[in-house]
């Protein structure tokens, strides 16, 4: 397959439209078959659920060229499991996880001079979504909904290398105690846009939000969960109902503990601790891990031993192992790696 006549190396992280999208419609209580489709557009009535009442969910995922020159995608059944769960949550329709992973191959493989070439830094993003379509006036659940999934190539999160960011502590709380906030619905990115524009506005590259009900445990950003490492070097991560379930995080751990050897673990994190961590980095899939070096609470600054300058050598190990397992450098655990044949 012959690649687009792309600057891939310079690429930055944004939306390109390609050649194909996939689609599927539920109507009368029932998914149709799907098609993969070249028409970018939406139309839908003035008065859809998805405008009304933020009846949305949504995923985010990349496929990458490895070293052996397969195009892959890394552990899609999980992505498929979580929009499931995520639709429950708001009354939607689940959409078959058998049939997401066939979407998902799909479209990939309708846009594979899209798929960026193994080196280049950049990779193929895939944003699969679904959305109440028909018209909703009373606060209620759609009857009808669209599944879609379209895929952009992107370059890397950090242009130059991750140097490490200065994040703020948000008086702003991400999701409440009962909330949605354990699940991928635009309307929880949605609330934390004020809180984001904010701490840039204030210099700062991101929130550490605290838990709803306390406000003494560290949760999440508006974006990516946490991932710290002790000066003893363990490494440890948020756990919370009310935080997003990272993929990236949950393969982060098994890396520390299974290929690295660490001590790894899923806990409660109090704030107070912090002062005592060696090194924090914030992680999801646009980055792997974006490391942090100072977090300000009210004029208060705790800056990690690792510096400002670059990842923290346990989080460099971490990021360097996963990124490996994801272009093919190193051995994946079984069923990590979905190879688009």
């Amino acid at each position: 397959m012959e690649k687009k006549n792309i600057d891939w190396a310079n690429l930055g992280f944004g939306y390109m439209k390609t050649d194909y999208r996939y689609v599927s419609d539920y109507t009368n209580g029932a998914w149709d078959e799907g098609r993969i489709t070249d028409d970018d557009m939406i139309t839908m009535s003035e008065c859809a659920g998805v405008l009304q009442y933020a009846q949305t969910v949504f995923e985010g995922m990349k496929a990458y060229t490895t070293e052996k020159g397969e195009t892959v995608v890394f552990r899609p059944d999980l992505n498929a499991a979580r929009l499931a769960d995520s639709a429950r949550r708001l009354e939607m329709p689940v959409f078959p996880e058998e049939r997401f992973l066939d979407a998902i191959d799909k479209l990939v493989k309708a846009n594979l001079a899209w798929v960026p070439p193994f080196g280049s830094g950049a990779t193929l993003y895939i944003r699969p979504y679904m959305f109440g379509i028909n018209p909703v006036i009373g606060v209620k659940p759609a009857e009808d909904y669209q599944f879609r999934a379209f895929a952009t190539p992107v370059g890397p999160y950090f242009k130059g290398g991750a140097k490490p960011l200065t994040i703020k502590v948000s008086d702003f709380d991400r999701a409440a105690p009962n909330g949605t906030g354990n699940i991928k619905a635009g309307l929880n990115y949605a609330m934390s846009l004020h809180a984001i524009v904010t701490a840039h506005n204030e210099g700062f590259a991101e929130n550490m939000y605290l838990d709803p009900k306390t406000r003494t445990k560290v949760e999440e950003t508006g974006g990516a969960n946490f991932l710290f490492v002790t000066k003893d070097g363990k490494v440890v991560t948020p756990k919370s109902d009310s935080i997003l379930p990272s993929i990236t995080r949950r393969s982060l751990l098994y890396v520390a503990k299974e290929y690295l050897g660490l001590e790894a673990e899923e806990r409660e994190i109090e704030f107070t601790e912090l002062k005592d961590m060696a090194e924090c980095g914030l992680c999801g899939t646009a980055a792997v891990i974006s490391p942090v070096g100072k977090i300000v609470n009210h004029g208060e600054e705790i800056c990690l031993p690792s510096g400002m300058d670059e990842m923290g050598p346990v989080t460099k190990k971490l990021y360097d192992t996963l990124t490996g397992i994801q272009m093919g450098r190193i051995e994946a655990p079984k069923g990590w790696i979905r190879v688009i044949e």
